[in-house]
């Protein structure tokens, strides 16, 4: 893929969004979903190239702070599920079958699958989306955005997700090529060969054996490599040491392949290592661009690079870029505002790093989450004083767990713009 392919699509993408917004909004049905809004859906925009994603990070975000999900709000997101098991990005007629070759997306399966098994009682829902990953895991062990796609460490990354949220070992996941998601994953790490400032960081592509540098594949991989999703359990941490960068002493870490490190564990620290690097020299924020554009903050990106290092045990770390989006000058509370998915990445992020999101930078962003979509069953017991709460306990469900359809992919994940844009996956090559 092209940069020139990649800012036509963007142009497609944005006039498509144009039109979009010129069409009239989804009818209002009978439920307690806000006027305009589908029923159960999350969000005023036109979902018709985030939906299943936004839905998701809605469902993890309020799960994880002790909220329960409105019922119509999760029949929603399993609603939006093809027959064969995958996810699209968004569709407005569920009566009509899902098309298996075109038009379900890896990213969109993941999170979903992630999300009913957070909330519980979607067992089958689940087992089916697992099933769907499973079938179209790549010959090198991981995924691509689309079904048989190149594999790409944002979409790798959130397989990897649904597995671990799914109870399953990603490591155990072979594919026909004998390869595991990790495999895949550690083969887009760059090692000692390349520059200094780049060593540890991950591409989003191996872009024909010539893999650039990319933050948001990065922040991704750091996470999953980890063998967490979206949301883990998080354990007592001292918070003290900082992440350790890749070693390329006497040619140990990977000198003479492009690959960083050799296990998932040294993977991982390397990469948090470069993302800590890379924010403590930006003013501790990722930076992100549009194909043309100057370099900007990148929320969505930053929050997941606060995930990655709270996984990682390395709190202290972890609380300078959140400390930085909670700041009134950082835009992080402008950027979210109505935005189900961009307020569910700050929530996760502060979640994950021990923070109150009921108390970020004096917002309270679950009441914002909750305010975008049908009231939740029930908010938070055991909420003291603090806004800290305890998650509810887990439901029981009956067991764990080319051409224009490219187009849409990448206007679907533009749709989503919380650290998986196209544009930020490949900023490095422009």
């Amino acid at each position: 893929m092209t940069i020139r392919r990649s800012v036509a699509a963007l142009s497609l993408c944005a006039a498509m969004g144009a039109a979009l917004g010129a069409a009239t909004a989804p009818a209002a049905v009978a439920d307690d979903s806000p006027a305009g809004r589908s029923k159960g859906l999350y969000g005023a925009k036109d979902p018709k190239f985030d939906g299943v994603w936004r839905q998701s990070l809605a469902l993890l975000a309020q799960d994880a702070v002790g909220v329960t999900p409105a019922k119509s709000a999760i029949d929603w997101l399993a609603g939006q599920g093809c027959a064969d098991g995958g996810f699209a990005a968004y569709r407005a007629d569920t009566s009509k079958a899902c098309d298996p070759k075109k038009g379900e997306f890896t990213d969109a399966t993941a999170a979903a699958i992630q999300a009913l098994a957070a909330v519980g009682g979607r067992a089958d829902t689940v087992e089916k989306g697992i099933g769907w990953l499973k079938s179209h895991q790549n010959d090198d062990g991981g995924w691509g955005m689309n079904p048989g796609g190149p594999s790409d460490a944002n979409s790798t990354s959130a397989a990897i997700g649904a597995f671990a949220a799914s109870g399953q070992d990603p490591a155990k996941l072979k594919s026909k090529g004998g390869k595991s998601p990790y495999d895949a994953l550690l083969g887009l790490q760059l090692g000692c060969s390349a520059k200094a400032e780049e060593r540890g960081a991950f591409a989003y592509t191996a872009d024909k054996g010539k893999p650039v540098a990319n933050e948001l594949a990065t922040a991704s991989a750091a996470l999953a490599v980890q063998g967490k999703g979206f949301v883990f359990e998080t354990v007592g941490k001292d918070g003290g040491a900082a992440p350790k960068p890749l070693s390329c002493a006497d040619g140990k870490g990977g000198a003479d392949k492009a690959a960083g490190a050799d296990t998932p564990k040294d993977a991982a620290e390397a990469a948090l290592a470069h993302l800590s690097r890379v924010m403590s020299d930006s003013d501790m924020h990722l930076k992100s661009a549009m194909p043309g554009a100057k370099d900007q903050p990148d929320f969505g990106g930053t929050a997941d690079a606060v995930v990655a290092l709270a996984a990682g045990e390395h709190s202290a770390t972890a609380g300078k870029p959140l400390q930085w989006l909670q700041g009134k000058d950082s835009g992080a509370a402008a950027w979210a505002k109505g935005d189900p998915g961009a307020l569910a990445k700050l929530i996760l992020a502060a979640h994950a790093a021990g923070a109150n999101p009921r108390d970020f930078g004096g917002a309270d962003l679950v009441q914002q989450l909750n305010a975008t979509g049908p009231k939740p069953e029930a908010a938070a017991p055991g909420a003291g004083s603090d806004g800290k709460s305890e998650k509810n306990e887990k439901k029981s469900d009956d067991g764990g767990v080319g051409g224009v359809w490219w187009t849409v992919g990448v206007c679907a994940v533009a749709g989503m713009g919380i650290g998986f844009l196209i544009s930020g996956r490949k900023r490095r090559q422009l």
